[in-house]
């Protein structure tokens, strides 16, 4: 592949140009879009690459919708709405946020973002949204293991028998 022809990104399917974001993975050059969607194909590769004869989860046009609602422990300020919904909205896979009142909403898919993601993307809003952002974000996250879910989803060798 010549260097100024685009190629698109294995994980959200995105038209890029080479970047600081290639990697070489079973012999095979790969570009990405962002940082965020290397190292979702760097932890789980076979959800994006399959083996002969057996195509990954996307290679064949899946999603995993995933809808998370978090409550937390005093209601935001339609300001910090708004901040929560353009962090949330900022990453790849997300697909709607909703934040008011004492709720946060997101409709995401898991083969492309996940919970480490998006509690990592709202700590980091954490310093614009006050000194109390940490704790009621804190009582609004309920950690679930969500790698059950992806490993479920992995193209797997095929088993070769031994005669």
């Amino acid at each position: 592949m010549k260097r100024d022809e685009k190629t698109k990104c294995p994980v959200c399917s995105m038209e890029v140009d080479h970047n600081e974001n290639e990697i070489i993975h079973q012999q095979m050059h790969f570009v990405f879009c962002s940082a965020q969607c290397k190292e979702r194909f760097i932890a789980h590769p076979h959800l994006y690459v399959g083996y002969p004869g057996q195509p990954a989860p996307k290679q064949e046009g899946q999603v995993a919708l995933k809808r998370r609602r978090l409550h937390l422990a005093q209601p935001l300020s339609a300001e910090d709405a708004a901040l929560v919904q353009e962090v949330l909205g900022e990453l790849m896979g997300v697909n709607a946020v909703t934040a008011s009142g004492d709720s946060i909403e997101v409709t995401y898919d898991l083969l492309q973002v996940g919970l480490k993601e998006l509690e990592a993307a709202l700590s980091d809003a954490g310093a614009r949204l006050g000194s109390d952002w940490v704790q009621r974000l804190r009582h609004a996250l309920i950690h679930e293991s969500e790698e059950w879910q992806l490993e479920s989803r992995e193209a797997i060798p095929p088993h070769r028998y031994l005669p």
